[in-house]
């Protein structure tokens, strides 16, 4: 019986095992197994946090920063009434402090990297005179905040308060061109001043025009050159097309000119816009200060032309101060130069009574005979005025020289009688 009873038990423990081990085994089944995606949680890995929004970080960086803090280059204090109406608010702070996933995060944090956004502008930044001071610096903040400014409050650039929006833009380039210490080690002058006295300054400052000027309009927004690289927007051979941009009417009459054609043919003597208006300092034509003084800047290259300017009516009177008489380009033209050969040249033979018309009335064709650039010294040009000066030369000579033979002569013999009648005057009385 004790044996039946302990067989009986033996059978009965063998059923709860299985059924045991049959409810083990439908909760393993219906328990998904641990993936990459949802890893199952152990004592190792600390449990999953939630996904941080602006409102947890501006929590700590809305607060004020110590001055230690604030002193850094880019501080970590954020003004949230700055940083909401900025450009970047809307990608949220994770999207560029990528690598903090967590609350708190390390100390040390990697910097940040505009190219995630901005690839084209990196790249075109990266060869640029201004990447290759930055790389100079080593600084672990990106080179765009230098014009940008506070990544946390940047605005596009079509925001009035945006740094780089056109009124703003002479002065945030001029924190460094027109810093004397830079000036000096990078050897440019002071731009800044110089562009804010032009008509482009003047232009973009006191009357608003967003249309005028600025310095991005020539140098280029991020992939700015050294003017001697051929590839510069102010290199010489480049700078008509600089220009034309927007003064596209002169630029295709500079194009046609006798100046263009030259410097198209690669000469590189030939002058560009900058030769003749400078590249900064450019003045408005209708001064009259800045009229007087082009005779001068077409002498640079055309010297014998601006002698022989100079002997005449026109060139005297200019050398006066007198602002109403011709100068070079009153015949010649200010940008479609052509020589007198061509028959669209204000100083070809058939256009010349209408050119000289302009200043006096009842021109006729033995008026426009007069040559306006006579050069006495010139023999072959001029021969009769060569040989009609050469003739007054030396007549004045021999009249000089004849007088002043005879005057010495006179002098002599007028101390020599003055000398005799004192020796005969005391003679007498004795």
């Amino acid at each position: 019986m004790a044996h039946g009873s302990r067989r009986m038990v033996s059978g009965f423990g063998r059923t709860v095992c299985v059924i045991a081990a049959m409810l083990l085994s439908a909760v393993a089944v219906a328990q998904p197994a641990p993936t990459k995606a949802q890893p199952a949680p152990t004592k190792a890995q600390p449990a999953p946090t939630k996904v941080l929004t602006d409102s947890d970080c501006l929590s700590c960086h809305n607060l004020k920063a110590s001055a230690k803090l604030q002193a850094r280059p880019v501080s970590v204090y954020v003004n949230a009434e700055i940083f909401q109406p900025s450009i970047h608010a809307k990608l949220g702070c994770v999207a560029c402090h990528s690598d903090i996933h967590a609350f708190p995060h390390p100390e040390s944090v990697q910097p940040v990297s505009c190219a995630g956004c901005h690839a084209s502008q990196t790249s075109a930044f990266a060869g640029s005179v201004h990447a290759i001071a930055e790389r100079e610096k080593k600084s672990r903040f990106p080179a765009c905040l230098n014009c940008h400014g506070n990544p946390h409050g940047m605005r596009a650039k079509i925001d009035p308060k945006s740094r780089v929006y056109p009124l703003n833009l002479p002065r945030t380039c001029g924190t460094c061109h027109g810093n004397p210490e830079l000036a000096r080690k990078y050897g440019f002058p002071d731009v800044y001043g110089l562009y804010m006295d032009s008509i482009h300054g003047f232009a973009l400052t006191s009357d608003g025009l967003l249309v005028a000027a600025t310095c991005a309009s020539c140098h280029g927004a991020h992939d700015i050159l050294s003017r001697k690289d051929p590839k510069s927007r102010t290199f010489w051979k480049n700078v008509p097309a600089t220009c034309g941009a927007c003064h596209a009417g002169v630029e295709v009459d500079y194009l046609a000119g006798a100046h263009g054609t030259a410097m198209v043919a690669g000469r590189a003597n030939a002058p560009v816009c900058t030769n003749c208006h400078t590249a900064h300092q450019i003045a408005q034509v209708g001064v009259a200060n800045w009229q007087i003084k082009t005779v001068a800047t077409c002498g640079n290259c055309h010297k014998k032309r601006l002698y022989s300017y100079r002997d005449t009516f026109h060139g005297q009177v200019t050398e006066l101060g007198f602002v109403a008489t011709a100068r070079c380009w009153s015949c010649h033209g200010p940008h479609l130069i052509l020589p007198a050969s061509n028959p669209k040249s204000k100083v070809a033979p058939a256009n010349l009574q209408a050119t000289c018309g302009k200043c006096h009335h009842g021109v006729t064709a033995s008026f426009v005979t007069y040559e306006p650039h006579p050069n006495p010294h010139d023999r072959k040009q001029n021969p009769a005025l060569y040989f009609a000066a050469l003739f007054m030369n030396l007549l004045l000579l021999g009249v000089f020289l004849f007088f002043g033979l005879h005057t010495a002569l006179w002098l002599v013999r007028s101390l020599m009688g003055g000398s005799r009648g004192k020796h005969n005057g005391v003679s007498g009385e004795q």
